[in-house]
């Protein structure tokens, strides 16, 4: 049985995962620090190995321990942990970085690897941890892994865009379906037809395990949701995951000013499509999850959880101003 190491492993696209790897005969090890809850603490074929990932020496001593024939990290999140984790598992026959389409610095339809041009990234960016300097440290971790496969070593590096799916605790998502779930009246940024790529976390699982397996040294891969849906499909859909009818009011900036609104203030729109090819990876033999049947796993998570999306919400007191205007036209 081969064995994997996840560095990270226990919150959300980690936590995908590490089932993934069980349901494929892999003997998992997860290497993290223990800071959240471990829903792995009594399976069968998982173990813990307990460290900081920013510790070299950790990590030395956590494929000492383990051995591991691919390796797959979650939580690298400045450039120099790519570099520090490529030497350190410089002879498995697998390490993949989870990068991200934040990577990409150009607006172009569709982004894709090797064309798409990336994120510059200043020594001053390389170890910023604020939102700003997320795609340039991305893009420069994926450039850590262009250096690494050029000295032999089988590293690779998958970038998801917006993921979304049971247990996502940045509740993105959430707010939306709290919304569906709580209102018959929703409103909607702009006309609804904006594209912000989203991918299936168990499909985001599945292709870093086949990356891993499958991928070539120094290549990245892009992982979304074969089907696009813009935001009033994505509503649609939502719905019908809770068997119910919402109207969906759309307002453009001027429309969510009378209420101090803008559409920027909603999660999950974004002005200009953000649209990943996704034909490289298929190309390795993935496949992902049709899109009705991925909102329907996630809602019923969602209906399970404490979750809301309380953190992402507008204000629905200034909503009904703005439906109240629009009601008026």
């Amino acid at each position: 049985m081969d064995s994997a190491l996840v560095i990270g492993g226990t919150r959300f696209i980690g936590r995908h995962l590490v089932n993934d790897l069980l349901g494929n005969d892999y003997d998992v090890t997860i290497f993290n620090r223990g800071n959240h809850d471990n829903p792995f603490a009594d399976t069968e074929g998982v173990t813990h190995f307990e460290g900081d990932r920013t510790n070299d020496s950790a990590l030395e001593a956590a494929k000492s321990e383990v051995s591991p024939d691919i390796v797959i990290d979650c939580v690298a999140y400045e450039p120099h942990e790519v570099r520090a984790a490529t030497e350190i598992f410089a002879d498995v026959d697998g390490y993949v970085y989870i990068s991200s389409g934040s990577a990409y610095a150009t607006e172009v339809i569709p982004k894709r690897e090797n064309e798409t041009e990336l994120c510059d990234c200043t020594p001053e960016q390389a170890t910023d941890d604020s939102h700003d300097s997320y795609g340039p440290r991305k893009a420069e971790g994926d450039r850590a892994i262009f250096e690494a496969a050029e000295r032999g070593v089988n590293a690779m590096s998958v970038r998801p865009c917006i993921v979304y799916g049971p247990h996502d605790y940045t509740e993105r998502l959430d707010f939306w379906l709290d919304r569906v779930n709580e209102y018959d009246r929703l409103l909607v940024p702009s006309d609804g037809q904006n594209l912000w790529h989203r991918a299936y976390v168990e499909d985001v699982a599945s292709a870093l395990r086949i990356v891993a397996e499958e991928g070539e040294p120094g290549e990245s891969y892009n992982v979304g949701d074969r089907q696009l849906v813009t935001m009033d499909e994505m509503l649609g859909l939502i719905a019908d995951a809770f068997e119910t009818d919402v109207e969906l009011v759309h307002a453009s900036d001027r429309e969510l000013s009378t209420a101090g609104l803008s559409v920027d203030d909603y999660i999950l729109y974004r002005d200009y499509p953000h649209v990943l090819d996704t034909s490289k990876l298929a190309s390795l033999g993935w496949e992902s999850t049709p899109v009705a049947e991925a909102m329907e796993r996630t809602v019923a998570e969602h209906l399970e959880s404490e979750r809301d999306g309380s953190e992402h919400d507008p204000g629905r007191e200034s909503e009904e101003r703005v439906l109240g205007v629009l009601d008026t036209i």
